[in-house]
């Protein structure tokens, strides 16, 4: 299995980081100077993908604009000698092929990765969702198609969550096949922590088959009249083997306030010329 597309969801509405999300969609939101979205593509850049394709709603086009080049304010940097800021912006420049698709309409997560179906044709493929982001030994997305190659199979990402977090999302049923390696056999959406049938859940990164595409097609929409992924890859493992891989490294949501800030403080103490003043500051809040 040769995975050379990958398929990154930014149609939401961010309404879990209102009002921070009005008017600038939460995928262009900042991990220190990084928007999300360039965080994510880099990571599918450093995974090998070859294309990738953003989704996006209606007039949505923030996301894409990341990805062009800024004449004007290249040329005004140049001008002025700021060559370290210049390389620093041209690195958002077309890293990648980037071709976008839309959502017409919020019907869901499955909906979202149905709209991909013309660019993304007849292969293998991976989903990537920028509200989920990494700091990884090793590329999360990297990690899930290592994994995928390995055993010609769909593969998701795991991640042990706590008790008290499980009801927050699609829980896995699963037993041991490899070294961080799990066959899925089942998977519940949300459920009640008594009810989940491990402490295993799904996280943003997924590597697929485009027979999903199908199935997506002939899902019926539930709750809202949403069409949901997880249904999808339910109907997809009566079919086939489905793996789910639990990735070496931290997650971050960006979604959530408290993980919001979490990495801006993971990813800004990674950086040489940020780290060292940060610690300080968080010596003195601790302290006080």
């Amino acid at each position: 299995m040769k995975v050379r597309k990958a398929v990154i969801l930014a149609a939401g509405m961010g309404t879990r980081m209102l009002p921070a999300s009005k008017v600038i969609s939460k995928e262009m939101l900042p991990v220190v100077d990084t928007p999300a979205i360039q965080v994510v593509v880099e990571e599918a850049v450093a995974s090998g993908i070859e294309e990738v394709i953003i989704v996006t709603s209606p007039g949505k086009t923030l996301v894409l604009d990341q990805f062009e080049k800024a004449m004007e304010l290249e040329h005004h940097l140049e001008a002025r000698g700021k060559g370290d800021i210049l390389s620093m912006l041209r690195k958002s420049n077309h890293p990648v092929k980037i071709t976008p698709a839309e959502q017409a309409e919020p019907l869901g997560l499955g909906h979202a990765v149905l709209q991909s179906r013309a660019a993304v044709g007849a292969e293998p493929f991976a989903v990537m969702l920028p509200d989920d982001i990494f700091d990884c030994p090793r590329a999360c997305l990297r990690q899930l198609l290592d994994a995928a190659e390995s055993n010609d199979a769909p593969v998701v990402a795991l991640l042990k969550v706590a008790r008290s977090e499980i009801s927050k999302y699609g829980i896995v049923d699963a037993k041991a096949a490899g070294e961080r390696l799990f066959e899925l056999r089942g998977m519940v959406e949300k459920p009640a922590p008594e009810k989940a049938p491990s402490d295993f859940a799904i996280m943003g990164r997924y590597v697929l088959t485009p027979e999903i595409f199908d199935l997506l097609a002939q899902g019926k929409p539930g709750a809202g009249g949403e069409i949901q992924l997880t249904d999808a890859l339910m109907a997809l493992a009566q079919r086939r083997r489905i793996f789910g891989y639990e990735f070496e490294g931290i997650r971050y949501d960006l979604g959530d306030r408290v993980g919001f800030i979490s990495a801006q403080v993971g990813f800004g103490l990674k950086r040489p010329e940020l780290a060292e003043r940060l610690r300080a500051y968080l010596r003195s809040v601790i302290c006080s």
